[in-house]
């Protein structure tokens, strides 16, 4: 029998490696649903190549531009995720919720409603509304996996275990581009060297996250969401090749690790057939080079002072984590714009998440989406008027 499958952000680098997934293997799927925001061309040739049902294009301005790239018409294209969700009475097996950002929140909401498993690869998301993700995954009665490779592979290595026989969690960081660079080099750090990657290909916003080690601060605050395992269960190790993804110690003395080639091809492909154990992926064989050599170490503090930030992280499941995403997606806009320093991106950060203003949010939990859309526009706002 087919996988019914939808991709919300088709043409991201998420969603494009999904579709690799499914050309590799067609005959074992039926692409319900494609979703893109603005790149109508990509969307096109996506779903002409894989005789997607419904389309999804969220720029009404260029809706008629996508109709007219369509050469099967056959294919339906919807307004919104909630026009197409109120049409589709059927649940699809598995939906990817790969769009990137906090605009991805709602419409994963929307496609908890209509999938039996969604796989989140949304850091925003699921650290701003999990509240509200967790509640409508029980309501529905649907699955979830994460796909980050550090969240995919706790999920993995922990399928056994309960919390109180777990010791230790240790997700693993490159370091980014500036790990080897002498501290005060930091200064001169230009936009071109944040967002050139030694190890993933990925977008400005996420390579800068990755270049401060801010991505390895929501990537704990996500864990702990996910699994409600104790913050100081957590470790972050540098670990520049990008090889081990989690380590995790057991109060049985057993350690285990997940590794995996850097290529988010393998946790999509695992999360697809995580029930069918018998699939298979072609991959590089194991990399005795690195695996003699892991290069494991603790984090510079003084180079990435952000994830002393997790000191500052008290109640989840408040709206302070909003009040940090949205503050940080500012400061790296103002960085990318040339309008403030790399160091300034940290430095500021902490001004903002301890200001008066805001440590009030640690008191209070959304209650919805538009809570949280609203406190990530005042943020941005506030933001942007205490740093330039």
């Amino acid at each position: 029998m087919k996988i019914k499958i939808a991709i919300l952000g088709s043409t991201g680098s998420i969603g494009k490696s999904t579709i690799k997934i499914i050309k590799d293997n067609p005959k074992n799927f039926d692409v319900v649903l494609l979703t893109a925001n603005n790149n109508y061309k990509e969307l096109a040739k996506q779903a002409n190549e894989l005789k997607a049902k419904n389309l999804i294009i969220n720029n009404p301005k260029i809706l008629k531009k996508l109709k007219n790239k369509i050469k099967n018409k056959n294919i339906k294209i919807h307004e919104d995720l909630k026009n197409f969700s109120n049409k589709y009475k059927k649940k699809i097996d598995y939906t990817m919720c790969s769009i990137s950002g906090l605009s991805g929140l709602q419409p994963t909401l929307e496609a908890i409603k209509f999938s039996k498993k969604v796989a989140i690869a949304n850091k925003e998301s699921i650290i701003c509304g999990w509240s509200l993700i967790n509640k409508k995954l029980k309501k529905y009665k649907t699955n979830f996996i994460p796909v980050d490779s550090e969240h995919y592979s706790i999920w993995n290595l922990v399928q056994d275990y309960k919390n109180s026989e777990i010791e230790e969690v240790i997700i693993t960081a490159s370091g980014g581009p500036f790990l080897n660079l002498p501290i005060n080099d930091f200064k001169y750090i230009r936009v071109k060297d944040a967002i050139n990657h030694p190890n993933w290909r990925m977008g400005k916003k996420i390579s800068v996250d990755s270049a401060t080690l801010m991505n390895k601060v929501f990537e704990v605050i996500e864990a702990l969401k996910i699994f409600k395992i104790d913050k100081k269960k957590f470790k972050i190790l540098i670990h520049p090749k990008s090889y081990v993804h989690a380590i995790i110690k057991f109060n049985n003395g057993l350690t285990k690790i997940l590794l995996h080639d850097t290529n988010m091809k393998i946790p999509i492909f695992n999360s697809i057939y995580s029930e069918k154990k018998n699939k298979r992926i072609t991959t590089k064989k194991i990399n005795l080079k690195i695996l003699n050599n892991l290069n494991l170490s603790e984090v510079n503090l003084k180079k990435f002072p952000s994830v002393k930030i997790l000191n500052k992280i008290s109640k989840l499941n408040s709206l302070f984590e909003t009040v940090l995403v949205s503050a940080n997606d500012e400061l790296v806009d103002l960085f990318l714009s040339k309008k403030i320093s790399f160091n300034q991106i940290v430095i500021k950060l902490n001004k903002i998440i301890t200001n008066k203003f805001f440590i009030k949010y640690k008191k209070k939990v959304p209650k919805s989406v538009n809570d949280i859309y609203k406190l990530n526009n005042l943020v941005r706002l506030k933001t942007k008027s205490l740093s330039v």
